[in-house]
């Protein structure tokens, strides 16, 4: 328990090593039970949200830092992660079972560096069904889970500024990217397995930098 909060209300910024399986609002909450701060109630809250199965730097604000959120959020982003082709899942990623499978004996290494230049530059993508996205009030995974589908869903212009494949072992693919605001990696990974014609999803993803912050200076003590 932390009892001297006279410097989380004047504002800190924290660099996180988010666990596999935690929501970013479960940190904040393991954030907030730790200061104890009496009568005073401080402003806490996160600059970029990760997916419960991704892992990584997630970036806390308090006190008068939170009003740091809006900038901190426009900085590029990088993750590491992997892509399993040969199926799909409703959820883009690992939270749903596989389906749809189908072969990839047509994929070569020189196809998979081909397909992924494509993604360079500005792109449209559509978000998962099974993001945190708001419509009419819900979350588009609460429709998804009840299986309803989003009317009327719009495409969203984002930008990739570098793709890299990392390691390449059929049906599995290692990358890099990194990406400006507002950007699914789970979506990059559908929109891959179609231009490939295996189908494909994002098999695990962790954020290693946001802007100038690195995960290697983040904390996994919670």
């Amino acid at each position: 328990m932390i009892k001297n909060c006279s410097e989380f209300e004047k504002g800190k910024l924290l660099l996180i090593d988010k666990p596999w399986g935690w929501t970013s609002f479960e940190v904040v909450k393991r954030i907030k039970q730790k200061i104890i701060c009496f009568s005073k109630r401080i402003k806490i809250g996160h600059a970029g949200t990760l997916d419960p199965l991704a892992t990584g730097l997630l970036i806390i604000l308090t006190g008068k830092y939170t009003k740091k959120v809006d900038s901190i959020q426009n900085y590029k982003k990088t993750y590491t992660g992997i892509i399993k082709m040969g199926c799909v899942t409703p959820s883009f990623d690992s939270e749903t079972k596989e389906y749809n499978f189908s072969s990839t004996s047509h994929i070569t290494p020189e196809l998979i560096q081909k397909i992924s230049k494509k993604f360079i530059g500005e792109i449209n993508q559509y978000p998962p069904c099974f993001s945190a996205l708001k419509i009419e009030g819900k979350r588009f995974y609460e429709y998804a889970r009840k299986g309803k589908k989003i009317k009327n869903m719009k495409p969203r212009r984002v930008r990739i500024y570098q793709f890299h494949i990392l390691k390449i072992g059929i049906p599995y693919i290692k990358f890099l990217i990194e990406c400006g605001k507002g950007t699914y990696i789970r979506s990059i990974a559908q929109d891959f397995g179609i231009k490939i014609k295996s189908g494909a999803y994002l098999l695990s993803l962790r954020r290693e930098r946001i802007g100038p912050f690195s995960i290697k200076n983040s904390s996994k003590e919670l």
